[in-house]
């Protein structure tokens, strides 16, 4: 069975959830409570865990040979112990912060001992042999992901698509012994990513010295969710994954834009993110930070955040959607501040359907902290912006045209080497038909006069002059026309488009009457 099998095997399990009145939102958080104790079971089997990490007696084997009224009883039991570390009598049954965070508040909704035997029949008739092979970590990752892709789960707004995330891993180059954080963290993707990414540069950690293998585990990793379903998830795909962090576990729950919480943060070498949606609005507190920058949208406080906590010298990938680079007003304050601050390097125009999340246009923003002589550069960080535009004339992605590793190869050339976006660049490179794509007649007047074939380009270099005095400080800049639209140039005169809409209507409403007409001699 390949992973994918597996992973919808366990989605049918959904159905059985559903026959025991358990809501659509909430089928993965009850099947993860009993899919991770089975998963450690396998690990440790397997060898993969060197330590048990469940208690005895709140182990897959205290479960699986059990039936009826007594199974349910167990299984309720073992939540209970597993979240407040104690049993129904109050005596101690673990002490383990990290499992105490996964299972908080963890209750299962089934009613029905005959669907608990039911979903456990099925997890052990999975081969988990096979599934081990491509990492159990995987295997729930790809679970979070079946979960984002439908719909009415409305887990779409967490979930980053891990083609994406590895490619803004493979760009940042995350290094051995840096601090890497990602403050809006979900499931904890790009946490993952970063650390399997340092895994294959490193054997699995087996070349490093036990000091720097000791960082990596529970040191070189911090995120962030407010959510504290989501950060269940988070938190079971980090162990799942070898990643044990400090006693709250690798995401603590917190909210990243509340003073409290936000300042306590440690600067990071990396910040990797992709924040929320959204503007808090009403009786939403979710931003009472005292940023330089005051507002009630979430990105730009996000974005604040990460320039500001990054090390002198830090890097940084973080997923925006448009609104960020044109808003006007905090927008165009937090822009410039972030370029006097950064170099802000690179931006990725993404295209549309690639978060589930439909019709959302985004971004990502590379930038690197400034720095002279490891203190912080605070003006004019940034002399040149790259836009490369994987937006205009893309497929329509979807389950039948899935974003893969092949649509962004391209950028990642273009990008270089050198994780600050400091490799040597050159405008005026082709790709996916580029040479059929159209060009908006106006925006490249505004642009700036350029070679004819750097305007069919999807690399552009534009700077930061250029930026302040032609744009304003906005960051959404387009030079490509969809090869479908029309020009309006091409377009007749008004007077003559009104006509002919005039024509078209009167022999519509003609042929009406006709329709009318034998109608009523049918009667």
């Amino acid at each position: 069975m390949t992973n994918n099998d597996i992973v919808q095997k366990l989605w049918n399990l959904c159905d059985v959830l559903r026959d025991d009145g358990i809501n659509y939102s909430d089928y993965v958080t009850e099947l993860v409570l009993l899919l991770f104790i089975k998963m450690v079971h396998e690990n440790t089997e397997a060898g993969t865990l060197k330590k048990h990490p469940l208690p005895e007696g709140c182990r897959w084997t205290d479960i699986n040979d059990k039936s009826g009224i007594n199974l349910l009883n167990d299984y309720k039991r073992i939540l209970l112990s597993l979240s407040t570390g104690k049993d129904a009598d109050g005596i101690l049954v673990h002490e383990d912060p990290l499992i105490s965070a996964i299972y908080a508040d963890a209750q299962t909704r089934l009613r029905e001992p005959r669907h608990l035997e039911q979903m456990i029949k099925t997890l052990d008739q999975i081969d988990w042999f096979s599934a081990a092979k491509d990492g159990l970590g995987d295997l729930y990752e790809g679970l979070l992901e079946k979960n984002a892709s439908e719909t009415k789960s409305g887990a779409g707004q967490y979930f980053t698509p891990r083609t994406l995330i590895n490619s803004m891993v493979r760009c940042i180059n995350p290094q051995i012994g840096e601090v890497i954080q990602d403050p809006a963290a979900g499931t904890a993707g790009f946490l993952v990513a970063a650390d399997q990414y340092m895994r294959e540069q490193t054997d699995d950690y087996m070349d490093l010295s036990a000091k720097d293998a000791e960082f990596q585990k529970d040191k070189a990793f911090v995120g962030v969710e407010l959510v504290p379903n989501t950060r269940r998830l988070a938190l079971m795909n980090c162990l799942l994954h070898g990643m044990e962090g400090d006693d709250e576990g690798v995401v603590h729950l917190g909210n990243t834009l509340s003073e409290e919480f936000g300042n306590r943060l440690r600067p990071a070498d990396v910040i990797l993110a992709n924040p929320p949606f959204g503007t808090a609005k009403g009786g939403d507190k979710s931003v009472t930070r005292e940023f330089t920058h005051k507002t009630s949208n979430k990105q730009l406080g996000f974005l604040q955040h990460i320039y500001r906590n990054l090390k002198p010298g830090g890097r940084a990938a973080v997923v925006l959607p448009d609104n960020v680079l044109f808003e006007a007003g905090v927008g165009t304050d937090v822009r410039r501040d972030l370029m006097n601050k950064c170099n802000l390097h690179t931006i990725l125009r993404l295209p549309t359907g690639i978060f589930y999340a439909q019709g959302v246009k985004t971004n990502v923003l590379f930038f690197t902290k400034g720095s002279v002589k490891d203190k912080h550069q605070q003006e004019n960080c940034t002399e040149n912006v790259w836009v490369y535009d994987l937006r205009i004339n893309m497929p329509s992605f979807g389950k039948r045209t899935p974003f893969c590793d092949e649509y962004l190869a391209p950028f990642e050339a273009v990008y270089g080497d050198k994780a600050d976006g400091t490799s040597a660049r050159s405008e005026g490179e082709y790709s996916f038909g580029a040479e059929e794509i159209a060009v908006d007649k106006e925006a490249a007047v505004e642009n700036r006069n350029v070679d004819e074939k750097l305007l069919h380009s999807r690399w552009r270099c534009f700077s930061r002059d250029w930026i302040a005095n032609t744009k304003g400080d906005s960051l959404d800049i387009t030079w490509l026309k969809n090869k479908d639209s029309i020009d309006a140039a091409d377009l007749p005169e008004p007077s003559v488009l009104a006509l002919e809409a005039k024509e078209e209507l009167q022999a519509a409403l003609s042929e009406l009457d006709g329709l009318l007409a034998a109608l009523e001699g049918t009667k």
